[in-house]
């Protein structure tokens, strides 16, 4: 697993070996870890606004030892055959998600852009720039990747922040919905429902998306 001072290390490094000043955003445990909900996590996720940024990322990560594997184990077949996957690296049990623009069909929007939670500058031979994406998109991304443990992470979010905005998560998966993402409701609703054992959703939420999904 890598810890927090795991993952401040890593990224200081990776400001050393870059060759270019680069820019990304931090989803998942990883982003999880910089709001101190969880203190360790599988993977470290970043999202890249475009291929040069994640092209140099990874050539920084290469001289590392760092080598790219496959995602098939981690996510499922169908969303696997999505232009939107990750490249995913490996050096002993590292292991680094790297999507670019989108998080499968999860586009890196404007509020994602303007409503991030913190930025973390790495200051080495070149600058790394961590935005760290809002509460509710974390919950959003984890969502759509569907993977293990993502389930008991959204809970753990809600669990330890009364301050969740659900208003603002409906708008961003009918933002997503109407820009070309055709699993953003699917997934929102799937993930709504598995919630109701455990969290209350008011049902005007629920409301929104069957009607946004209808076309109403």
């Amino acid at each position: 697993m890598i810890t927090y001072n795991d993952q401040m290390d890593f990224l200081r490094i990776i400001s050393d070996n870059l060759d270019e000043s680069t820019e990304c955003w931090a989803f998942g445990g990883t982003a999880m870890m910089f709001y101190g909900y969880k203190d360790d996590t599988k993977d470290i996720d970043l999202l890249f606004e475009n291929g040069a940024s994640r092209k140099f990322f990874i050539d920084a990560i290469e001289k590392l030892g760092f080598e790219e594997t496959s995602p098939i184990k981690i996510y499922i077949p169908e969303k696997l055959r999505d232009e939107g996957k990750p490249l995913m690296f490996k050096r002993d049990d590292f292991r680094l998600d790297l999507f670019e623009k989108e998080v499968f069909r999860t586009k890196l929007s404007p509020k994602m852009k303007e409503d991030k939670f913190a930025v973390h500058e790495f200051r080495g031979e070149n600058n790394l720039k961590v935005n760290v994406l809002r509460k509710e998109h974390i919950v959003q991304l984890k969502a759509i990747t569907e993977r293990d443990r993502d389930f008991e992470d959204i809970l753990t979010i809600l669990r330890k922040d009364r301050n969740f905005d659900w208003q603002y998560l409906m708008d961003e998966a009918v933002w997503q919905h109407k820009n070309g993402d055709s699993w953003a409701l699917l997934d929102m609703e799937k993930m709504m429902k598995g919630l109701k054992k455990y969290v209350l959703i008011p049902e005007k939420y629920f409301r929104q998306l069957y009607q946004e999904s209808k076309g109403k």
